[in-house]
Formats: structure tokens, sequence, C-alpha cells
């Protein structure tokens, strides 16, 4: 919604988001399969790959203690997790 459609119904921005309350952000926890570190890392650390099968859907990040490259399986209920916690999200698809 534009700024004139808002102040054409009598609000404006600032009054727009003037009743809204921080938000705080979501945080996954995660472990290290090569330093065994846990730790809590924000939607913005993680990637989520999507495709055919469940061997191909997976969720990656670099782990926070030693540096690796981290990839895990993701089922379905991880998949929903993610998405639902804003993590950035690639469809892979196969060429044939």
């Amino acid at each position: 919604m534009s700024e004139s459609s808002m102040s054409g119904m009598g609000m404006t921005v600032a009054a727009a988001f003037a009743g809204m309350k921080s938000v705080t952000p979501v945080t996954f926890r995660a472990g290290c399969p090569d330093c065994r570190g846990r730790f809590e890392l924000t939607a913005n650390a993680l990637r989520l790959a999507i495709g055919a099968s469940s061997r191909t859907t997976f969720y990656s990040f670099t782990c926070p203690d030693c540096g690796a490259a981290v990839r895990k399986p993701a089922g379905e209920r991880i998949v929903e997790l993610l998405t639902g916690g804003g993590v950035r999200t690639l469809r892979l698809h196969s060429t044939l």
C-alpha cells in the first residue's frame, strides 16, 4: 500500500507502524558434526535447498565455531520449520 493511498484513508506511514512491536528474530538450534559444537543460528545463517527427492533436499550453514561447511538432510518437518522461520530457500530443478 502506498503512502498516498494510506493518507487517503487518514493514515500516515508513521501512524501505520506506530502500534507495531519489535519482533524477536527466529533462531534455530544446530550442531556441527566436525567439532561437535552446539549453537543457535538466525534464519540468515541458514540456506535450504529443496530438490525432487529426500536425497536432494537439505539445509546448510557454516559452523560459527570451526568454520566447517555443514550440510544436513531436511525432511518435511524441517522444511516447514525453516521456511516458516524465514530461511532463504532454493528450489532445485533437474534437467532431463
